[in-house]
């Protein structure tokens, strides 16, 4: 095997990993939207129904195309802001541990970003 393909491989396994686990947060959202519990916090100021739907669609969507990698590079940015929004805003004044998860989904999603899904996707790039 190459260099080229365990790069390819690497890509996958972070699609794999950071998508799936972002599912573990954006379902219990997904599932209080279903049963139509629309309270949540409503850090930019769109409203709490707003605010859960853009969870949802960014921790449970965006995701689900991330790790199939479709688009990929553009299905990251609605994560990469709202995993921005979660350590910047809604965790600002919170010790550095309690914010340390959204900055390393941050930093994941960043990076699925500018390296692209690879050839093992549905894109093939």
């Amino acid at each position: 095997m190459n260099k080229s393909s365990f790069n390819h491989i690497a890509l996958l396994l972070l699609r794999l990993g950071f998508g799936g686990l972002m599912l573990t947060h954006g379902l219990p959202k997904l599932q209080k939207l279903l049963a139509g519990d629309l309270t949540f916090r409503d850090p930019i100021g769109v409203g709490e129904p707003a605010s859960l739907i853009l969870a949802v669609l960014s921790e449970v969507i965006f995701p689900i195309l991330i790790i199939i990698g479709f688009k990929t590079r553009l299905s990251s940015i609605p994560v990469i802001i709202t995993m921005a929004v979660a350590a910047f805003v809604v965790h600002a004044n919170d010790p550095f541990a309690v914010k340390e998860k959204a900055i390393l989904f941050l930093i994941g999603f960043i990076a699925i970003a500018l390296l692209g899904p690879g050839k093992f996707s549905i894109d093939k790039k």
